[in-house]
């Protein structure tokens, strides 16, 4: 479905960082590309990507492009070839301005945040379960998950997404796979992976994640990431709610990060969704327990976030109610991250 991400290139949210680790990689002027890019195939498709792509699908690519390039905090190997040269060196240059300027925050830092703190959620939460589970991916789009986290060897991983999407992706990992030499094939960490092509938006993607192999029996951890605020809000409501039902089968975990209000006002063409206080929401929807941070908490900074003044340090300062920022009159722009759980026999009143 809709594999995307907050917007990083036009709006204070995209441009929130401390300063860097490792600027090393961002130093020179040209931009290093993978060789697997250079290819006539590849090269076509990502033609092909960009022409007939809307926003919502190409902002898959723009995800990657973000892992890709803050490789020094985020391993993803297929990234660069999942991204395409047009994303990769827009975020690059980007990136080059910022450093040139000094600024405080630098494009796609919430971008590694946020993809450092589903791969740690993730990690602890298949760690919690001890033995076998699923992981549902709703919104895959150009997820690698699947090959590079050692934390799914037990696990069976199904990606959910526009047909599309997921067409297109197979496509550009096959090319990956010969362009890899024995030495250095392209290998799942996963247990197994199914693609399912499916829209969230309509009543039927669960009917067709049961055809393709889930259990709803099962441990289950969904990753809901960049996805909730371009649904309506009646669309993300369904969703959340059919995630919540599972609750009374298995011990299920939702992953998910959730805009506030002001945030969707940064393109109201599409963003849709948001919840100001989600951990009141998704209790009465039926979780049993969630937790919410805020990028810069001690959960969700990875070293990322050492600048105070930095625009998520100063909105963490501020009460969580507080919609428009007294020192500069802007709106409060915030990004919750959510984990909510709940197991069977468990209630909420």
């Amino acid at each position: 479905m809709l594999s995307v991400v907050v917007s990083l290139t036009s709006s204070s949210m995209s441009m929130s960082s401390g300063k860097l680790q490792d600027e090393s990689q961002w130093s020179s002027e040209e931009l290093k590309l993978s060789q697997l890019l250079d290819t006539q195939a590849v090269r076509e498709l990502h033609v092909a990507i960009q022409s007939q792509w809307d926003p919502i699908r190409l902002s898959a690519c723009q995800t990657a492009a973000g892992r890709a390039l803050w490789r020094h905090v985020i391993h993803d190997p297929l990234a660069d070839l999942l991204a395409g040269e047009t994303y990769l060196r827009s975020l690059h240059q980007k990136i080059k301005k910022d450093l040139l300027n000094n600024a405080r925050e630098t494009s796609g830092v919430i971008l590694a945040v946020r993809t450092l703190w589903f791969d740690s959620k993730i990690d602890a939460a298949l760690s919690s379960f001890a033995g076998e589970a699923q992981v549902v991916l709703l919104g895959a789009g150009m997820d690698t998950r699947a090959y590079r986290l050692t934390s799914l060897k037990q696990t069976d991983v199904f990606e959910v997404d526009f047909p599309d999407v997921l067409e297109v992706k197979a496509t550009l990992l096959e090319a990956a796979t010969k362009s890899m030499n024995e030495h250095n094939p392209l290998k799942m960490t996963a247990k197994s992976l199914e693609r399912v092509a499916a829209d969230i938006r309509n009543g039927d993607w669960v009917e067709k994640l049961k055809r393709s192999g889930f259990e709803p029996e099962k441990k289950t951890v969904w990753v809901l990431e960049g996805i909730l605020y371009y649904l309506s809000h009646s669309q993300a409501l369904q969703v959340l709610k059919t995630i919540a039902d599972k609750c009374s089968l298995a011990h299920t975990i939702l992953l998910g990060d959730f805009m506030n209000k002001p945030s969707t006002t940064m393109s109201s063409s599409l963003f849709h969704f948001y919840s100001d206080w989600p951990d009141d929401l998704l209790p009465s929807l039926g979780f049993s327990e969630v937790k919410l941070s805020q990028i810069g908490d001690p959960d969700a900074h990875f070293g990322l976030m050492d600048d105070q003044s930095n625009l998520f340090n100063k909105l963490r300062g501020l009460p969580r109610s507080a919609q428009i920022h007294p020192d500069d009159g802007t709106p409060c722009c915030r990004l919750y991250l959510v984990q909510a759980s709940g197991l069977p026999n468990e209630t909420n009143i």
